[in-house]
């Protein structure tokens, strides 16, 4: 049967959705999520996949985040397959991507020492036969210690790294989610070159960016749906906190960001899909992340009054996670300059 684009993301949406319902133990729920065959989606039809674009696996991304499930769902899919996928040859896709069904981790590299995202790594790779050996420092990358590989932005081009090979040290860094994070120093490591050249690095990035936008899309949407139904049902003084002007203009607040985001988010992932022009949206994207949604998080934690911060409570997973994303993006003020700078040479 054949679907449109938007049946596509709807069907991809459900099936998370119905999985994300069951409340499983992250482990279990990564292994649901291969077992559903989500994991696939962006794999080409010949390994079995669907060959489904960024602003489609977005939809299971979107999900991901909107329970805030603590799953390599964003490093794996939006880290690690779809850039492979864009970038690799069909011989490293047949390798890469063979064990993704059967829930196989990606993760990338997206922050050297005082830069995310740098448009010039830090991290040298020189040619050596068919390889690359591979030297630099790295920060805050994601599930890098589970990963089978983690795609290293170089001054050669995106290198693929085996996180477990000689030359290879993993230190735990902490992280507001808890998540698995790692600083990663490598020391003439053996690499494989998956894309070459500067242009391969920004694919890398577009990629990677478009993808941490659908989660923090979901994220800030399930974080004002589980805040609107806490002043719905909560009473004080015999009324409903939601008929306080104070609170209705503050979770109005956080809706209109939550609306703008997904826009935004939409619109970078299309046109990074298509093929187009997309560093604008993406810039401003992030910006809106960087800057609004932390703000708009500490709006809804003080809107649950104490119960904002009971560790049991799931309120803490959204804020605690979109500080990490917006904390990988940059930060505000380094991507507000990066929107300064593209307005200034319009």
């Amino acid at each position: 049967m054949d679907f449109t684009r938007d049946e596509t993301q709807d069907a991809v949406a459900e099936v998370a959705t119905a999985l994300l319902a069951r409340e499983l133990q992250p482990d279990a729920l990564w292994t649901a999520f291969a077992e559903a065959d989500l994991l696939t989606l962006a794999l080409p039809e010949r390994l079995g996949g669907e060959g489904l674009s960024v602003t489609d696996v977005g939809a299971l991304l979107t999900e991901v985040g909107r329970a805030a499930a603590p799953i390599p769902a964003l490093a794996t899919l939006g880290f690690g397959v779809l850039p492979i996928v864009a970038l690799g040859s069909d011989a490293q896709q047949d390798e890469l991507l063979a064990g993704v069904a059967a829930g196989r981790v990606f993760t990338a590299a997206l922050s050297q020492p005082g830069a995310q995202f740098p448009e010039h790594p830090s991290v040298t790779a020189q040619q050596s036969g068919d390889w690359y050996r591979v030297s630099g420092t790295l920060l805050a990358v994601p599930f890098a210690e589970s990963a089978h590989r983690v795609l290293v932005p170089t001054d050669a081009g995106v290198v693929l790294i085996d996180p477990s090979a000689a030359g290879v040290t993993l230190t735990r860094t902490p992280s507001s989610s808890g998540s698995p994070e790692f600083g990663i120093v490598l020391d003439d490591v053996v690499g494989e070159l998956l894309g070459a050249g500067s242009e391969s690095v920004q694919t890398l990035y577009r990629i990677a960016t478009a993808s941490i936008g659908s989660v923090v899309d979901g994220l800030v949407s399930g974080a004002v749906d589980l805040t609107a139904a806490h002043i719905g049902s909560r009473e004080q003084f015999g009324k409903p906190l939601a008929t306080f002007q104070a609170v209705a203009q503050q979770i109005a607040d956080a809706y209109v960001t939550s609306r703008t985001l997904h826009v935004a988010s939409l619109s970078a992932s299309w046109r990074v899909s298509e093929g187009l022009e997309a560093q604008s949206d993406l810039d401003v994207m992030a910006y809106w992340i960087a800057q609004e949604v932390p703000a708009t998080m500490q709006v809804l934690h003080h809107l649950h009054g104490g119960l904002g911060v009971d560790a049991t409570y799931p309120l803490h997973r959204y804020y605690s996670t979109a500080k990490d994303l917006a904390r990988l993006l940059g930060g505000a003020s380094q991507r507000l300059d990066l929107v300064g700078a593209r307005c200034s040479s319009i």
